[in-house]
C-alpha cells in the first residue's frame, strides 16, 4: 500500500479563499505562474509528509486531540510580500497565536506520532499567490503589480486542516475544529 501525501494548514474563510484564488488566476494569466492553483489558499503549519493509509486513524486522532486543546483567534492579512526571485504571497500579520499554534502542533506530532517537520525554513506564515514556476525574468514585473495592491483582511482561525495530494492537486481531507475544550 502506497503512503499518502499530506500537509497541515490553516485555511481562511471562503470569501478570502475566493479573493486569493483570483490573485492566483491573475498570476497564471499574466505571469505564467499557475502552480499555486493546485491548492486552496492556506497557511502551512506542517510541511508535506508521507503517511501510511493503515495508520490514518492515529493521525486523525492526534489532530483531533490537538484541535480540541486549541482556542480560535483572529488572524490579519496585510498586503503582499515576496521571497525573491520566485515567490509572491499575501502577507500574514505577525502575532503570537499563529507561531504558537504551529509550534505546539509540531511538538504534538513529534511526541505522539514521531512525525518530524522536514521543512528547511523557519516558520514564515503566508498565503502563496505565485511560486516555483514564476520565472526569475518575469518576477520583477509580477512583483511590481502585486506590491501596489492594498489588501487587508481578517479571519477567524477556528480549525486546522489536513490536506491530501490526489496526484494533481491538494484537496481538503479533513478539518478539525479548535474548541479549546481540553487543557
Amino acid at each position: 500500500m502506497t503512503d499518502h501525501l499530506f500537509f497541515i494548514a490553516v485555511l481562511p474563510d471562503e470569501a478570502i479563499q475566493a479573493e486569493v484564488a483570483r490573485f492566483k488566476h491573475y498570476a497564471a494569466r499574466h505571469f505564467k505562474s499557475s502552480r499555486a492553483l493546485r491548492s486552496p489558499a492556506h497557511i502551512t503549519l506542517f510541511s508535506p509528509f508521507r503517511w501510511p493509509p493503515d495508520k490514518l486513524a492515529q493521525l486523525e486522532g492526534c489532530l483531533q486531540r490537538f484541535a480540541r486543546q486549541e482556542r480560535s483567534f483572529l488572524q490579519g492579512l496585510k498586503n503582499f510580500n515576496c521571497f525573491k526571485p520566485h515567490v509572491i504571497f499575501v502577507d500574514v500579520e505577525r502575532n503570537d497565536e499563529l507561531p504558537g499554534l504551529q509550534n505546539r502542533l509540531e511538538e504534538q506530532l513529534k511526541r505522539e506520532l514521531e512525525l518530524i517537520n522536514d521543512s528547511q525554513h523557519d516558520f514564515n506564515p503566508h498565503l502563496t499567490v505565485a511560486f516555483k514556476d514564476l520565472k526569475r525574468s518575469i518576477f520583477p514585473e509580477a512583483w511590481e503589480y502585486f506590491s501596489r495592491i492594498a489588501y487587508e483582511r481578517q479571519f477567524l482561525v477556528s480549525e486546522i486542516t489536513l490536506l491530501e495530494n490526489n496526484g494533481r492537486e491538494w484537496v481538503v481531507f479533513e478539518q478539525f475544529e479548535m474548541t479549546g475544550e481540553e487543557s
